[in-house]
């Protein structure tokens, strides 16, 4: 696994970003917390639920997100993913199923296919603050 420098390009643009976690797999979500601490970012959440989830949205400045699509009992996130658009936070989605597993009216979002390296979070989230 190819670690992420603190002196990367990524971790300059992301230093001090608030990124909201949304992830129902504890280890999964241990995993993201790290790099993005590891980038010098500050984790909001995580929440592996959609209450929560839409709560923390709602309640706490994030600069962006890292969402799973599916959130097992929850069903998906794509409610969270439409509070986070109607409030101009960018976003990117992490699934198993690639971007196939997307709805089309989300296509457009980047998309992490788990397993994903650190380098490809990293650079996921970086290119959402380039592109803004």
């Amino acid at each position: 696994m190819t670690r992420v420098h603190a002196a990367s390009p990524e971790a300059t643009v992301l230093t001090g970003r608030r990124i909201l976690v949304v992830e129902d797999e504890m280890v999964i979500s241990m995993f993201i917390e790290d790099v993005l601490v590891g980038l010098g970012c500050q984790v909001v959440g995580p929440a592996g639920r959609m209450q929560r989830a839409l709560a923390l949205v709602e309640g706490n400045g994030i600069d962006a997100a890292v969402l799973d699509i599916n959130l097992g009992r929850d069903g998906d996130s794509y409610p969270i993913a439409d509070a986070l658009i109607s409030r101009g936070v960018p976003f990117v989605f992490s699934t198993g199923y690639g971007h196939q597993g997307v709805l089309p009216a989300y296509r457009d979002i980047p998309c992490l296919t788990k397993p994903f390296a650190e380098k490809a979070l990293a650079q996921a989230l970086a290119a959402l603050f380039a592109a803004s």
